[in-house]
């Protein structure tokens, strides 16, 4: 598998925790990752993941015109094999609407599974920023003596939104909202060790 580089980063791993230093600074509104988790859990494996989400002003107010903006936390476990394409063995999807209730003035994120609501927008992206405990789901088996490529990203999901909010993001940097793609190799956490990776800013 051929591996994309990031000249913008430095990883560090020591004793099964991963710090990454991100050079880059970003325009005014962006989304970061600050941290993440890989640990067992009763039915397998969970994940946890803090960031750093920040709204310019354009995202701003298509939220106060009524806009639901859609959120994605994306997290996957790929087995390499020399003799045949790699094969996706586990990840973690998730997608939470940030949208705006102006009868009441409150903030409210929504899946398909809560719904939460908000006095303010700062309010709002704070729990948007933390996922927790979330069930990894597996397709293939999963072996403690395989090193597996993960990759995690983060991203503003336009594809979610009013078609004519689609055309406008075309032309406009203001709507593309992603972190960074993330790549390691890691093997699989134990009860004892859980995965981790922090970084720097």
């Amino acid at each position: 598998m051929k591996w994309r580089g990031f000249t913008s980063l430095i990883i560090i791993i020591i004793s099964g925790t991963c710090f990454l230093y991100a050079a880059n600074s970003h325009a005014y509104g962006s989304i970061q990752v600050r941290s993440f988790k890989l640990a067992t859990a009763d039915s397998g494996y969970a994940v946890s993941i803090n960031s750093a989400i920040e709204l310019n002003p354009t995202l701003e107010q298509a939220l106060e015109k009524g806009v639901v903006l859609y959120f994605v936390n994306k997290f996957t476990l790929v087995e390499s094999r020399w003799y045949w394409f790699d094969k996706e063995v586990a990840r973690i999807k998730t997608r939470t609407g940030l949208r705006y209730h102006a009868l009441t003035r409150r903030y409210i994120l929504s899946d398909h599974t809560f719904s939460r609501s908000y006095t303010t927008l700062s309010d709002a992206l704070v729990a948007l920023q933390r996922l927790r405990d979330h069930p990894l789901t597996i397709y293939h088996e999963l072996r403690s003596n395989v090193q597996y490529n993960a990759t995690l990203r983060l991203w503003l999901d336009l594809t979610r939104m009013p078609k004519p909010f689609q055309v406008e993001a075309l032309g406009s940097s203001a709507w593309n909202l992603s972190s960074d793609r993330l790549e390691w190799r890691m093997a699989l956490p134990t009860p004892d060790q859980p995965f981790s990776i922090s970084i720097q800013q």
